[in-house]
């Protein structure tokens, strides 16, 4: 067992067995790395007037919460337990504040019309571009728009992920097995992302790998691509739309 093992198991054993405070700030320094994974998946593509600090403090409230409601003798790790509860108070945190301004839900109404009325028109699915020019906007500001609203709805979907008033009910989904129905589905999800994914440039079939399938961070991608962690964060947004416009072309 490494030295950093050995610390470790002596803070929880403080913590589990005496409740010593000294222990747990010890601990919450080990598992910040988790806080902050989770704060900077989730603050992806939300508007620049929530700040890491708001996440991370809504995070912090989670990973205490873990700390004092993880059973040891359970059969799953306290990183997993943790990732769950600190996942799930920075998303409740964020559903309790209306921050997404009315002024970005306006502009998605105004989009949202925009592209219907065109599409109606034209009788096809409509552009990026088009959509722009049509409202006098720039791309990137649809882009951010639209993106916003969308973390928006993911966020206020209740996935009863994050069970605080009853701590025994906490579950471990098994995703690992699927029935015969949804391995249809998620091959066929798969094809359809494949043959959708040649239509982007290297650099955002780049990012969707990174982000989605390794698990990065836009500031890490970043320093692989050698680009600031704002333009990772636009190509991304870019890329979603062009995959969204081609699945819903296909649909």
């Amino acid at each position: 067992m490494s030295q950093q093992n050995v610390l470790e198991k002596q803070q929880w054993d403080k913590w589990l067995e005496n409740r010593d405070t000294n222990a747990a700030d010890q601990l919450v320094k080990m598992y910040m790395p988790l806080v902050d994974y989770h704060v900077q998946r989730i603050s992806a593509g939300l508007p620049s007037s929530i700040t890491h600090e708001e996440l991370k403090s809504f995070g912090l409230m989670g990973l205490f919460d873990a700390l004092s409601k993880f059973d040891p003798s359970r059969d799953f790790k306290f990183n997993t337990y943790a990732s769950f509860r600190v996942k799930g108070a920075i998303l409740d945190g964020l559903r309790k504040q209306d921050w997404l301004p009315r002024s970005v839900r306006e502009k998605t109404k105004r989009i949202e019309a925009t592209k219907a009325t065109l599409e109606q028109k034209h009788l096809r699915k409509i552009t990026l571009s088009e959509v722009a020019t049509a409202l006098e906007m720039s791309e990137v500001d649809v882009l951010k728009t639209m993106q916003e609203n969308t973390i928006a709805n993911l966020i206020f979907i209740d996935d009863g992920g994050n069970d605080s008033e009853n701590e025994q009910s906490f579950q471990i989904e098994d995703t690992e097995t699927l029935n015969p129905e949804q391995h249809i589905m998620k091959s066929e999800l798969i094809q359809e992302l494949s043959e959708a994914l040649v239509h982007l440039t290297k650099n955002e079939q780049l990012v969707i790998n990174l982000f989605y399938e390794q698990g990065l961070t836009f500031t890490e991608i970043g320093k692989i691509i050698e680009l600031s962690t704002s333009r990772i964060s636009q190509i991304h947004s870019k890329a979603i739309y062009k995959l969204r416009h081609i699945l819903e072309k296909n649909a």
